[in-house]
């Protein structure tokens, strides 16, 4: 048997975690013969951490065999210790009346410390996976305070947005969705981000030309895709926190999976006309195990680039409204 990879997730007794321990566990995202041990970090509040002991008690009751270990703590010093991937989840939710501002401050000042401890503790091949919103910009200062680990370590989640996509195109064109290849992801995690159709293909052909409506492309899909998380919010009054985790599973497991090409949040060095500093959703094809190199060469038309510009605009805004927590 190989040996565990140690799993460090932070936000480990929340609804998205809850959504994503097992399907760690039960070998869908490292594979069914890599073995795990999980390290759980919550807040250090009382009913956080008794709710992630009950979590543990499940894991524990589901008899997983491939899990070979739990650990529990508030300590980011002790869950991040030896870790091989650290999924930040944990985030502090946008509350009524909070500026993006606001938020962004108060979040970056956790991943501020998350990403000092990762790289002071964490294994020598970590990587790090961002999920806890607004994700490309957490990303971005969690790695600006690593000095041992590389900026291309650490990745935010889009996954989410391109799986939606790939429903969407799916359903409209009336195909199986297994039909849908090669829709990415640029830019934001946000209402901003841009769906690329054109790049797109269903069932061998370009999408424009399976889809022929043009208008609903520019449009309607590009506004249910990103717009999805609002709706999903308005429907069940709570956020999508099984399909997000379910979106982590796809991103790590295509990280690890040699050849495989998706969508991902890395530091962008002016691919696409993004700012060379900022985490935008690219295209990326995984070389090795964990490791990527992203896709250049589509030829962007005319919409594209509009969308590409208001989403690097919306990114280089939140990056200068951290700047000073930038190291």
């Amino acid at each position: 048997m190989k040996t565990p990879i140690r799993v460090a997730v932070t936000g480990a007794a929340g609804q998205i975690g809850y959504s994503l321990l097992f399907r760690i566990a039960s070998g869908a995202m490292f594979g069914p013969d890599q073995p795990v041990i999980l390290q759980l970090l919550e807040a250090p509040i009382e009913k956080a951490l008794k709710a992630l002991e009950g979590v543990a008690m499940e894991l524990d009751d589901c008899a997983f065999p491939l899990l070979k270990g739990i650990v529990q703590t508030s300590d980011p010093a002790v869950g991040f210790k030896d870790a091989n991937w650290c999924l930040l989840v944990g985030a502090k939710p946008r509350g009524p009346g909070m500026e993006r501002a606001d938020l962004l401050k108060d979040n970056g000042r956790i991943f501020i410390g998350q990403g000092q401890v990762i790289d002071a503790v964490a294994a020598a091949d970590a990587r790090i996976c961002v999920v806890g919103n607004p994700a490309n910009t957490n990303c971005m200062i969690a790695a600006s305070q690593a000095k041992r680990l590389p900026a291309e370590r650490f990745t935010a989640m889009v996954r989410l947005d391109q799986n939606r996509a790939q429903t969407q195109l799916a359903k409209k064109a009336g195909v199986d969705l297994t039909a849908v290849k090669d829709i990415f992801i640029y830019g934001n995690h946000s209402p901003t981000m841009f769906p690329a159709f054109a790049h797109a293909s269903i069932g061998g052909r370009p999408a424009t030309e399976a889809i022929n409506d043009l208008p609903w492309l520019q449009g309607p899909f590009c506004e249910t895709v990103g717009k999805r998380g609002a709706a999903i919010i308005a429907a069940r009054g709570a956020s999508s926190a099984a399909s997000a985790a379910n979106a982590l599973v796809d991103h790590v497991r295509s990280l690890v999976t040699p050849g495989a090409i998706h969508s991902v949040a890395v530091k962008a060095n002016g691919a696409y006309g993004f700012d060379a500093n900022v985490w935008a959703g690219l295209p990326v094809r995984t070389t090795t195990p964990g490791s990527y190199e992203v896709i250049h060469g589509y030829a962007m038309d005319d919409f594209a680039k509009s969308k590409i510009a208001a989403t690097n605009k919306e990114l280089a805004e939140e990056r200068a409204l951290v700047a000073d927590m930038l190291s």
